[in-house]
């Protein structure tokens, strides 16, 4: 599923190709992806003709494209959901599920190999969609509170990356992100949150978005063409990875054999040497 990096990846991508185009024509090729709009996929098409788009916004994982009159079109990625900005006459990419003509000639494509993602408009939801207001500051928000971010982690009674995954605490790291992080922080992913200094939880958030900063610049993560950014390019920082992904690879710290431990019906990846397993009394059960 794509993280900050990938989602903000994207919408940077788009700002160019959207930001004040107005939506002359809209074609559903497939319902599934507008699933959300329960009036219909012809309606969706219908409600969304003739508005015209504002700067692109995120929020974590979440991205929208906000409407001129207040609205938004909100976008959820799931786990393949990609954006495409091409001229109409382009030969469609495989599973491309909705087409949005804009007045500049280009064609906004929505891309969904697994339909787990999707469309819906959001009303009122051009400053911040209701939908996403229960989603916590990122690292890369303005308004991102460290301090505080601190403080709820530390709060809590879990694992530190738990901790790092639930968007209501701090939005944007996934399950790549988390791993890099912690490898980073020299952190065990199941240290307890109450176990952690206040400069501890600090180093750890802060490695999280050193990490996403560096993907960022790479264009995120790629490990197939299920994430592309709007050009259908992929992201490279997958070439940079220090322990996700890395199983049986040396630690490029210290050398040691990276391990991958299950964790939530997932992985975990880790160096045992440079994070290692913490006492019983510190550890989160």
């Amino acid at each position: 599923m794509p993280e900050l990096p990938e989602v903000e990846t994207v919408r940077r991508g788009l700002v160019a190709g959207v930001t004040g185009r107005r939506v002359d024509r809209v074609q559903v090729l497939h319902p599934r992806p507008v699933r959300r709009h329960l009036a219909g996929a012809d309606d969706f098409a219908a409600v969304l003709t003739g508005r015209t788009f504002t700067e692109p916004a995120r929020r974590g994982k979440y991205l929208w494209l906000p409407f001129a009159d207040g609205d938004a079109l909100l976008a959820h990625l799931g786990m393949s959901g990609q954006f495409r900005l091409d001229a109409p006459d382009a030969p469609l990419v495989a599973n491309t599920r909705v087409l949005f003509d804009l007045d500049s000639g280009v064609q906004l494509r929505f891309v969904d190999q697994r339909m787990f993602g999707g469309l819906s408009l959001s009303p009122g939801g051009a400053e911040l969609p209701a939908e996403v207001a229960h989603i916590g500051r990122d690292p890369f928000d303005p308004a991102f509170d460290l301090e505080a971010t601190v403080r709820r982690i530390r709060a809590r009674r879990t694992g530190v990356k738990r901790a790092l995954l639930d968007q209501q605490v701090v939005s944007g790291i996934g399950n790549i992100y988390a791993d890099e992080a912690l490898w980073l922080s020299r952190t065990h992913y199941a240290r307890g949150t109450w176990a952690l200094s206040a400069p501890k939880a600090r180093e750890v958030l802060l490695a999280a978005t050193a990490v996403m900063n560096r993907a960022l610049q790479a264009g995120g993560t790629s490990f197939d063409a299920l994430y592309v950014n709007v050009n259908g390019a992929s992201g490279y920082f997958d070439r940079a990875l220090a322990v996700y992904g890395q199983e049986g690879r040396p630690c490029p710290r210290c050398g040691a054999l990276v391990k991958r431990e299950p964790f939530m019906n997932r992985s975990s990846y880790r160096c045992p040497r440079c994070q290692r397993t913490p006492v019983a009394s510190a550890r989160a059960v």
